[in-house]
């Protein structure tokens, strides 16, 4: 064999363990490329199940009502009795209220606020797992960042590898790891994996390991 049969053997044989190494990344749903992309999308708020709503009637303060939606997606109004709540927007159900008013009540201006959003407590919400201070699940709020999350979760444990942090999202293609490198950010400031989060978003830091030289 020549050494240039030789070195097209080598360059065959490396191009052939990227291309494995590549689709073992794909198929554990690892993204070591670029960040996170946004997923969700902002939109009107639909009313659930356990919601509390108030109702306020313009100059009709005896119709103004403080209600929970029943488990049947309802509420009750005065002179109207059950209607729908569940699945409709705050504008939606107060169209509706005022729609049926209007019956009795020349030109009824209707709004309809929720005071507690309990039916989406859990689906808006980001969680810090493994070795934090205080593992939390708390609310999202727009522009919270991975730091914000570690912040809440006390920081790293001592026993916490947080250089090999992982980011689980949940996308339309299945949950995606990115690798957050914890230590690099709050130790350097290196904030280039300080990741926007956004709703379902999981951070979770690993065990030091002495095999890894981390003790």
């Amino acid at each position: 064999m020549t050494v240039s049969d030789f070195r097209q053997h080598c360059a065959i044989a490396i191009g052939a363990v990227c291309a494995l190494m590549l689709v073992g990344c794909a198929a554990s749903g690892v993204n070591s490329g670029q960040g996170p992309e946004i997923t969700y999308k902002r939109e009107a708020y639909v009313i659930g199940i356990g919601d509390q709503l108030r109702v306020d009637v313009w100059r009709n303060q005896e119709l103004t009502r403080e209600l929970i939606v029943r488990p049947d997606g309802q509420i009750t109004m005065p002179l109207m009795g059950d209607m729908q709540a569940e699945g409709e927007t705050p504008e939606e159900l107060a169209a509706a209220i005022s729609n049926e008013l209007g019956v009795i009540i020349i030109s009824p201006e209707v709004s309809v606020t929720v005071t507690n959003p309990v039916s989406v407590a859990y689906q808006y919400r980001v969680r810090a797992m493994g070795q934090v201070n205080e593992p939390v699940s708390i609310a999202f709020v727009d522009g919270m960042t991975v730091v914000d999350l570690v912040l809440a979760a006390g920081g790293i444990s001592p026993f916490g590898a947080g250089n090999r942090a992982v980011l689980n999202r949940d996308t339309p293609d299945g949950y995606v790891e990115y690798p957050v490198r914890l230590d690099d950010i709050l130790n350097k400031g290196d904030i280039r994996t300080n990741y926007p989060l956004q709703p379902s978003d999981i951070l979770t830091v690993p065990e030091k390991s002495v095999f890894r030289g981390e003790l």
